[in-house]
């Protein structure tokens, strides 16, 4: 049993990546839109010194406009297309999902394969971002950096797994993506809120990953601990899909049960 898991297990694996691979305008976000992205930050930002308070080390912060916004619009970039990769995957497979079903295979190995390949992609897309930031920006620490940004894609890349079992309609899924990882960046980015006193922000995926990042790449500080917040997102929304997939029964073809009745 154990082997049929893990042959199921690696098997899936395998079929998720190759399909982001095929996904070629997922891989053109990917390699075009973060640098564009945080580009665009940099340009269109000044480098007015900007007077922040980050919760996670509890002290004011000073530090250009134009640094502050690299690092919350690549934290948005990389949110947007783990978003986008993982959900467009997750919905275009659900077919081939009900068949592997419907033939025997495990659903936990199933859903395991494709959080495994989600948690992949967020480190691929994060260690890219890490080096584009350390060519833009003077990175005070860039592992830690790193890890923000990867917990960033790995919250929403379960946002988009779970998006991906549940809309009906490609659409919607894209809408829902597209407008909570606006209004995530948009409430947490520095530039446009210096207090970041919003209430309930810090209930959002993206404050743990975000007091992080800012900390790690602008300060002497590395707050750890708000980085695990991501994981308690990865987490409820993997949970959540498992639970879609677990109740979801997959029926037979119209066809397949027109034939079984004349059969009879």
């Amino acid at each position: 049993m154990l082997k049929l898991t893990c042959t199921a297990f690696t098997e899936l694996l395998r079929c998720t990546l190759l399909g982001h691979l095929r996904n070629r305008l997922a891989l053109v976000l990917a390699v075009a839109f973060i640098p564009v992205w945080i580009a665009v930050a940099r340009l269109c930002t000044s480098d007015q010194v900007v007077r922040i308070r980050l919760d996670a080390i509890s002290v004011p912060v000073s530090a250009p406009a134009s640094q502050l916004g690299q690092v919350a619009s690549a934290l948005g970039a990389v949110t947007m297309v783990a978003g986008f990769i993982t959900f467009t995957e997750t919905f275009q497979s659900r077919q081939m999902d009900r068949r592997l079903l419907l033939a025997g295979y495990p659903r936990l190995p199933m859903l395991l394969a494709k959080l495994t390949a989600t948690a992949l992609t967020a480190v691929a897309l994060a260690l890219y971002t890490t080096i584009l930031l350390w060519a833009s920006l003077p990175v005070r620490h860039a592992g830690p950096l790193g890890l923000a940004l990867a917990g960033a894609g790995l919250a929403y890349g379960g946002i988009g797994l779970f998006l991906g079992s549940l809309v009906r309609g490609e659409l919607e899924g894209f809408f829902l993506i597209i407008m909570l990882s606006l209004v995530d960046t948009g409430l947490q980015n520095p530039v446009f809120n210096t207090l970041m006193d919003v209430a309930g922000v810090s209930a959002l995926p993206l404050y743990g990953v975000n007091q992080l990042a800012l900390s790690s790449a602008l300060t002497p500080q590395t707050p750890w601990s708000h980085g695990l917040l991501s994981l308690a997102w990865s987490a409820a929304t993997g949970a959540l899909a498992l639970l879609v997939l677990h109740h979801h029964r997959p029926s037979r073809s119209p066809w397949s049960r027109r034939t079984r009745a004349n059969a009879e």
